[in-house]
């Protein structure tokens, strides 16, 4: 990976970690995330504009399904990463919806593509299985009184699912289909917006009351979330997915540390060693 590739990478990196603290702050359901979209659709119109009119580009053949498709798998992932959030502690859901997703991506290769991971990679993805256990409490998780936690993990574990589904199939959207990012990330979040408005509608009450008491953390992803995955786009469409993903796993850190110190939440400091101990595990098995 050439050094303009990682520093894109991990600017994203920081800039993932703190919308998805904005996002925890929120708390927010359906509601929140179309005004999500919606902000970041109504950024995007004069953005795309100038970009059209500038540069004139032209969508490669079967850009349009592939945009849809990512559409409605990151629509997937927004509602089980928000509603992940707000039943589990952002310290929690954060690392564990990050770290799942490479350690998930091995386990269907050797499934069902036959791969066979060296043995640097099965460390790696031991650590990571290690980590998970140390950073959800361990045998403690299964006690009756931890029953909201297992609905946390469960919500963040089917987020690492999806993060691993939208990686591989964006990677191909702009690296093998040619898509420039800025018209990919734009098409997904109009994709977003159209999925979510019939219910958002429904529930225009609810929307409305949103936006009265959290139109600023709704602005502050709306306009950190694209950047940040404009960035990873960036950097995908340069350089081997097997290089960027790991690297951008150096938000598991930030986003531990960040609710352990920004959010006080319980057991930070096991949490940040075990976000560490997981970011270490994903880059072994890339290295792998």
């Amino acid at each position: 990976m050439t050094t303009a590739a990682l520093a894109l990478v991990l600017g994203a990196a920081v800039l993932h970690a703190t919308w998805n603290l904005c996002a925890k702050r929120a708390g927010g359901g359906l509601p929140f995330i179309w005004l999500v979209g919606a902000v970041i659709c109504a950024g995007y119109v004069p953005v795309l504009a100038v970009y059209w009119t500038a540069w004139h580009p032209v969508l490669p053949a079967g850009a349009i399904p592939w945009i849809l498709g990512s559409g409605v798998i990151k629509t997937s992932y927004s509602l089980f990463l928000q509603r992940g959030y707000r039943t589990g502690d952002f310290s929690l859901i954060y690392p564990l919806a990050r770290g799942t997703g490479p350690l998930l991506s091995t386990l269907a290769a050797i499934a069902f593509l036959g791969e066979r991971p060296s043995p640097l990679a099965i460390a790696g993805g031991l650590v990571i299985i290690v980590a998970i256990f140390f950073l959800t409490g361990g045998s403690r998780l299964l006690h009756e009184s931890r029953a909201h936690l297992r609905n946390a993990v469960r919500y963040g574990v089917m987020s690492g699912v999806l993060i691993a589904t939208y990686t591989i199939w964006d990677r191909h959207g702009v690296a093998r289909l040619g898509v420039p990012p800025l018209l990919y990330d734009a098409g997904t979040a109009f994709t977003q917006l159209a999925l979510l408005t019939p219910f958002a509608f429904r529930r225009r009450t609810e929307v409305a009351a949103e936006w009265r008491d959290k139109k600023h953390w709704a602005v502050a992803v709306a306009l950190l979330s694209p950047i940040a995955y404009v960035l990873v786009l960036t950097a995908l469409a340069v350089a081997p997915v097997s290089y960027v993903a790991p690297a951008r796993e150096v938000s598991i850190v930030i986003g531990a540390f960040l609710g352990a110190k920004l959010l006080k939440e319980s057991d930070g400091r096991r949490r940040v060693w075990a976000a560490v101990a997981m970011a270490a595990g994903v880059i072994a098995l890339a290295l792998g």
